[in-house]
């Protein structure tokens, strides 16, 4: 066998073993990511759960903070991109656009900071 097989072979060879070691035997897993790494529809399934969530609870601040972790756009920018961008049913359009109407009249109060 010349030395030219020998080496593509070897190299087959790893590349094989290399890839069902990686996707067989131990896989990546993703644990504990944020919401922005998220994918856009995603993304938007993300901010519609928070609007369904403020509708709950009404919670203005604890809608900004989930919404903030989307990104460092104000929270109605974010919600109005998803409005713009998402895939929404009427019901879903109205519930976005209550939460859209808050945040744009929301002002955020400052939490006491520690010394």
């Amino acid at each position: 066998m010349s030395r030219w097989i020998q080496t593509l072979l070897a190299i087959a060879l790893g590349l094989a073993a290399g890839l069902f070691y990686g996707w067989r035997i131990a896989p990546v897993e993703y644990v504990d990511l944020a919401p922005n790494t998220l994918h856009a529809d995603y993304r938007a399934e993300y901010t519609l759960m928070v609007a369904e969530a403020y509708q709950n609870d009404s919670d203005l601040n604890l809608a900004a903070r989930h919404l903030a972790l989307l990104g460092s756009a104000h929270p109605a920018e974010i919600i109005q991109e998803n409005l713009d961008n998402g895939n929404y049913d009427q019901k879903e359009i109205r519930i976005l656009e209550e939460l859209l109407g808050e945040i744009e009249a929301w002002q955020p109060t400052l939490a006491e900071s520690a010394p």
